[in-house]
């Protein structure tokens, strides 16, 4: 077991991972014209999936990677393309989000939003990486403790999105969605760099 700064770094730099607030606009434009309680089940569900990918990740994902002949590098690399097309969808939020949301209210909180806007292979590979920084029953404990208090937060944040939605109005939601698009694109790029060296020595 770790000592207890060691968790509360990771805590937060776990949320600052995951990124609520990108998510802000995307959620919102996902769930514009519904109900409050569609949208409150929304937010449960894709906080709910987060949490649920990050502690199966925490859990088995070094397993799961191995079965699979990958490593954290691949997903990295296989996750940041996954993130750069949603930061491209973002760009576009009137038709792509629009069109999104026209299919399933439910399935649109799990993916994208729940996997791979919050839980992208950033988050899941700073929870694996996390596992093997200590070991013991009490460290996972004190891990996924971790990962169920910060996909709380998040569930708040985007729970209470839709005042500041209806302050800013359309238009201020679709800059925002561009805005944090971009954002989310530098991300991909930074997370998939990360990935490269490792499965590509020449990028070194």
């Amino acid at each position: 077991m770790l000592p207890w700064p060691e968790y509360t770094r990771f805590a937060l730099s776990l949320f600052a991972i995951l990124t609520p607030f990108a998510a802000v606009p995307a959620y919102l434009s996902l769930t514009s014209g519904v109900t409050t309680w569609e949208r409150s089940r929304a937010a449960i569900l894709a906080a709910g999936t987060a949490a649920a990918v990050l502690i199966v990740a925490a859990l088995l994902g070094e397993a799961a990677l191995k079965a699979m002949g990958a490593s954290i590098a691949s997903l990295r690399v296989g996750g940041g393309l996954v993130l750069l097309l949603m930061a491209l969808s973002m760009s576009n939020p009137s038709n792509s989000f629009a069109q999104t949301a026209s299919t399933s209210r439910s399935t649109v909180a799990i993916v994208p939003l729940g996997v791979p806007l919050l839980a992208g292979p950033g988050s899941i590979s700073s929870v694996m990486v996390e596992m093997h920084h200590g070991e013991g029953v009490i460290h996972a404990i004190a891990v996924i403790a971790c990962v169920v208090t910060t996909c709380a937060l998040v569930w708040a944040i985007l729970r209470f999105a839709q005042p500041i939605g209806e302050r800013i109005g359309q238009s201020g939601l679709e800059v925002l969605s561009r805005v944090f698009g971009l954002l989310l694109a530098a991300m991909a790029v930074n997370i998939i760099a990360a990935g490269l060296p490792s499965l590509l020595p020449a990028f070194r």
